[in-house]
């Protein structure tokens, strides 16, 4: 039998989703709540990847906290380090590491309808009981792992670039990349200059456009710290420089013709090989799938040691990949770029909220369905941060969590002792509303397939729109959207 603790909130998470929230209790006044963490430490999704070549693809002063801006980011798009470093430093000068369960890997969630609280299980066999539940999961926590025909024979490594094996020494090595997501075209150019042969397996080519990465200078270091406002002023100006992008997503595909015009002269002036051009070059409208960018991706598949494979992965054997055309390439390591699991995150958790409801399974079978991408009705007092259709591909994630958070802390002082749980009839509005939306736009009309997409083929995943909108609705509680429990 394990421990038993009863308090008043469980956090799940420990990324920017999960210390925001704690941050914003302790701002409220609360210390009657627990964060549990899997992990040793906090971070989340930028502690676990710390392949070579991480970094945001968002300009860091806006992927931040508006309340804890950091004037010394050392480049406009920020490697994983700094990022792992500011979290860190986040949870310490807030005093929340305190409330933080680590090795605390949630496995499921019971509601007792009697007691009126959340019976949390973890895997090392505790149990946490609290009125309220806050999922701060993410999207970018479970691992994709393609199941390839006989890797269980392959002698050599093989890791995903989330669990990514740094005392492997890829120089003189043969390695197969399998993906070209977001991960793989960062890490790529990082090991093309040390393996003897790169072999990437590609499914679909990205869109990849230049990246506007550029040091930090030490006198803009120095102004932010002395003069906060200016720091503001350059995070609204990138804000609103993010937002516009909006208009290419939702239904203005000149806005995104003009993008991939700019795509196809990155591809040209990188790669001369005409035949290896055509394999690289989309054809799916710009931003059905999530659009990446790097300076390096095409130059370091334009070497002479690399090759991309368009035919698939038919066969692995012991010592080389075969691909769909039967062609065998040895090999001494295959790397996972394949991303993660997202519109089935839940998948593996057993949350079980009012008259016995089990939440995979309502997701699996009727699609993900929530209320802001926050709350769910049959699962009172039940929050999600970064829940479904709260993604984004034009701004900040971090924006939206806050906002969340926001929303968060006001339905907690709205619910007080009782439990709350959105109308159903609220809750399908704002599904019906959101799917409307997304069909208009260039993720469900732009000729592709994206983890985007469920297994039906809906998007379960981005925010229709622009952030602002989103602000505005959860910026207040509305109470005729919600019952009220107990």
């Amino acid at each position: 039998m394990g421990n038993r603790t009863e308090t008043g909130v469980i956090v799940v998470g420990t990324g920017f989703s999960g210390l925001g929230m704690a941050v914003r209790l302790r701002k409220d006044g609360r210390d009657d709540f627990v964060v549990l963490e899997k992990a040793a430490d906090v971070g989340g999704t930028w502690r676990d990847n710390s392949y070579p070549g991480c970094a945001c693809d968002i300009p860091s002063h806006m992927y931040s906290f508006s309340f804890e801006q950091n004037p010394g980011w050392s480049r406009t798009h920020s490697p994983q380090p700094e990022i792992f470093r500011y979290l860190r430093e986040v949870a310490g000068k807030y005093d929340v590491r305190r409330f933080i369960r680590f090795g605390q890997e949630m496995t499921g969630a019971r509601w007792d309808e009697e007691e009126n609280r959340w019976h949390v299980s973890t895997r090392g066999g505790d149990e946490f009981v609290a009125p309220v539940l806050v999922s701060a999961l993410g999207a970018l926590h479970r691992p994709m792992i393609p199941e390839l025909p006989g890797i269980e024979h392959f002698a050599g490594s093989v890791f995903h670039s989330a669990e990514w094996n740094h005392d492997f020494d890829f120089t003189g090595k043969r390695v197969a990349v399998v993906g070209t997501g977001a991960s793989a075209i960062q890490f790529v150019p990082k090991i093309a200059s040390q393996v003897a042969e790169l072999t990437l397996f590609q499914r679909t080519p990205p869109w990849v456009m230049p990246k506007a990465d550029r040091e930090m200078p030490g006198w803009l270091h120095r102004l932010f710290r002395v003069v906060p406002p200016v720091q503001r002023l350059y995070r609204n100006f990138l804000y609103w420089t993010l937002e516009a992008r909006a208009f290419g997503f939702n239904g203005k595909p000149w806005i995104m013709k003009i993008g991939q015009r700019i795509a196809k002269r990155n591809i040209d002036r990188a790669v001369p090989d005409p035949q290896l051009r055509a394999k690289l070059t989309p054809d799916y409208t710009m931003g059905c799938k999530r659009v990446l960018i790097s300076n390096d991706y095409y130059p370091a598949l334009a070497r002479e040691n690399a090759e991309v494979v368009t035919d698939g992965v038919a066969e692995v054997r012991e010592h080389s990949v075969v691909d769909a055309a039967g062609v065998e390439h040895e090999v001494d390591a295959i790397i996972y770029g394949t991303g993660f699991h997202v519109t089935d995150a839940f998948d593996e958790l057993e949350i079980v909220g009012r008259d016995g409801r089990n939440l995979a399974k309502e997701w699996a079978s009727e699609g993900m369905r929530t209320h802001l991408g926050i709350t769910v009705n049959g699962f009172p007092n039940l929050f999600l941060l970064l829940g479904p259709n709260t993604g984004l591909a034009h701004n900040s994630v971090v924006f939206m969590i806050e906002a969340q958070i926001s929303y968060v802390a006001q339905a907690l002082r709205l619910a007080g002792a009782r439990a709350l749980e959105p109308r159903e009839d609220v809750q399908e509005r704002f599904n019906a509303d959101v799917q409307r939306k997304l069909a208009n736009g260039i993720w469900t009309q732009g000729g592709c397939k994206s983890w985007y997409l469920d297994a039906k083929g809906v998007n379960r995943t981005i925010w229709p729109g622009f952030t602002w909108r989103y602000w505005l609705d959860t910026r207040t509680v509305q109470r005729e959207d919600f019952e009220l429990l107990g």
